[in-house]
């Protein structure tokens, strides 16, 4: 993948220097939504992003440490990061 340089850092392409890509923003976007039932989220991200759920759910967590995120939707990140943390305990 070739990359280009922006104040020292490396941004890889299709994503605008210094913020989140549009999937990234599509991708927070959808879990800022609620769900009406089992099913519905994972036919939202095959129909809007083009993508599998577990495809997703890989970009989300990548996503959740992303200070970016943070910085773009901080109730949904860190909500998230809650959630996640949560899961992390039970196992």
């Amino acid at each position: 993948m070739s990359r280009e340089k922006d104040g020292g850092t490396d941004a890889p392409e299709g994503r605008p220097r210094g913020g989140l890509s549009a999937r990234d923003l599509a991708v927070l976007a959808l879990e800022r939504q609620s769900w009406p039932g089992p099913g519905a989220k994972e036919r939202a991200v095959r129909e809007r992003l083009g993508i599998t759920p577990t495809r997703y759910y890989q970009l989300l967590n990548v996503l959740l440490d992303d200070p970016r995120a943070l910085a773009h939707d901080p109730v949904t990140v860190n909500r998230l990061r809650r959630l996640r943390e949560e899961r992390r305990e039970r196992r």
